[in-house]
């Protein structure tokens, strides 16, 4: 969300040379997809890691840009709220020990990163969504700073002509009512409160399809696994509330357009794919421009020049259509490249969890496109996508659809079915037995323990209120002990309550 606007203000001219843009932006990655020219290499992962700052009170710290100068790092950059910062870590070849390499690097990152934030009088926090979060915060005027964040507020209210609505009801926590959070919103900074670790994979255009549908089918099992967001202004939600929650923080559609069935903007999809023009078709028909700034080159002039396109239209389009997993046109060394964005994992709650769920993913996704008759010609798309929301919703406490088998708890589809798969895609990727060992070691104890950093951060919460601490304090001695271990270590499967 991140790349540059330069234009203050856009006239319905401005609109229309856009779209025009778009449409040959998307003509010209057709022809690039039929002429070839990409990149083909072994598979490469990257990793995107949004944190959030705290002050010694744990309450938001809006200190981006001060922390930021501090740091120093070009690796580490805003995000929407002023208490946001996001760790864009060095891509790398999905093979050897690279898994155990990028351990080693994020601990030292963070930790440098860590000390920085400290001299500023804030601290680093990774996690799903901040539960010291208050509508407060949510104020327009804690937004960074970047015209584009501004122009992205802007554009999104004027389309939806109205304040946001968030609404959600919550998963009981142990002896006590379901609650429901119903509040609106007039800027789009909840989303602030969605803290992601986004998961990157470059792959050839003929293998795009595939990896992309297999994201699809793990989606709901990643988040049913990795759950990290189970509190929203002081409401206990679901386990991941960071689905349904950036899903309304930047809903253009007032409620009238939602019943007449146009399609969210954050979005799982609705079709298993055959190229990754698909999605970008997609793109094209479905979404009006948010940004709609026009750059100055033209697609088949640079193609015929032999230069690879920047498509900035295209990509700037994409970057306001927030897709579960979002495909990715990028160039790297003159070269372009395809990249599946799985984007449904929340950060944290230690690098080695992070690093597991990544490990799994990856394993897994590359088993399901090469087995000989893919999963999803077994399953309905409707079936993924409820799978999201379950997983979402209830964590091990879901019960996900999955072809031969039927309904079944995440944690038993991914101790019978998954992490043996898991390993035999990692294996087949070249990565090291000492890294499979690790990483999916540390899935297989989650799931035998059914804790991830949401069970835990339940558990602890209703502990504390069942000893006589309100809500507020109940969330903030969590919310300490949660940094305390996070900084330790551990992975959350052997944290304590």
């Amino acid at each position: 969300m991140g790349q540059d606007v330069k234009i203050d203000a856009f006239s319905r001219e401005d609109r229309q040379r856009y779209r025009q843009k778009v449409r040959r932006c998307l003509d010209a990655l057709e022809r690039m997809l039929a002429e070839g020219g990409f990149a083909d290499e072994h598979p490469r992962m990257g990793l995107e890691i949004e944190l959030n700052l705290v002050d010694d009170a744990l309450a938001p710290a809006m200190l981006n840009r001060t922390v930021l100068e501090k740091i120093d790092d070009p690796c580490y950059t805003t995000e929407l709220g002023q208490h946001n910062l996001e760790l864009n870590v060095r891509p790398r070849p999905l093979r050897d020990e690279q898994s155990i390499d990028l351990e080693h690097e994020l601990r030292h990152s963070l930790a440098h990163a860590g000390h920085k934030a400290q001299d500023a009088g804030a601290t680093l926090v990774m996690i799903g969504s901040l539960p010291t979060l208050r509508s407060e915060h949510f104020d327009i005027r804690w937004l960074t700073q970047n015209p584009r964040y501004q122009k992205l507020n802007d554009q999104i209210f004027a389309i939806r002509g109205e304040e946001m609505l968030l609404h959600m009801e919550g998963i009981p926590l142990p002896g006590q009512r379901a609650e429901r959070l119903r509040c609106l919103q007039n800027s789009i900074l909840a989303e602030s409160a969605c803290t992601s670790a986004q998961l990157h994979l470059q792959v050839p255009p003929e293998k795009f399809a595939a990896n992309w549908n297999a994201a699809q089918c793990l989606a709901g099992v990643q988040v049913a696994i990795a759950a990290n967001s189970p509190f929203l202004l002081r409401k206990a939600l679901w386990h991941e509330t960071r689905i349904p929650l950036f899903l309304q923080a930047t809903d253009t559609r007032p409620q009238e357009l939602k019943n007449q069935g146009v399609r969210p903007r954050v979005w799982f999809g609705e079709r298993w794919i055959t190229s990754i023009f698909d999605l970008f078709e997609e793109n094209v028909r479905y979404f009006p421009g948010l940004l709609p700034e026009v750059d100055d080159e033209d697609p088949f002039e640079a193609l015929d020049s032999g230069r690879a396109p920047r498509l900035a239209e295209l990509r700037l389009h994409n970057g306001t259509i927030w897709r579960w997993n979002r495909p990715v046109y990028d160039i790297a060394d003159d070269v372009p490249h395809l990249r599946v964005e799985n984007r449904v994992l929340p950060a944290g709650p230690t690098v080695v969890d992070l690093i597991a769920n990544a490990a799994f993913f990856y394993g897994a996704q590359r088993a399901l496109t090469a087995e000989e008759r893919p999963l999803w010609t077994r399953m309905s798309f409707q079936a993924a996508e409820e799978n999201l929301h379950a997983g979402a919703r209830h964590a091990f406490d879901a019960q996900l659809y999955w072809p031969g088998i039927g309904w079944v708890p995440p944690d038993e589809l991914v101790l019978r079915v998954l992490l043996p798969m898991a390993h035999e895609g990692l294996r087949d990727c070249g990565v090291s037995d000492e890294s499979r060992e690790r990483y999916l070691g540390v899935i297989e104890e989650r799931c035998v323990a059914r804790r991830t950093g949401s069970t835990w951060q339940r558990a602890v919460v209703s502990d504390l209120e069942s000893r006589g601490l309100d809500r507020d304090a109940a969330l903030v001695a969590m919310l300490r002990r949660y940094i305390e271990l996070s900084a330790a270590g551990e992975p959350v499967h052997t944290w304590e309550v």
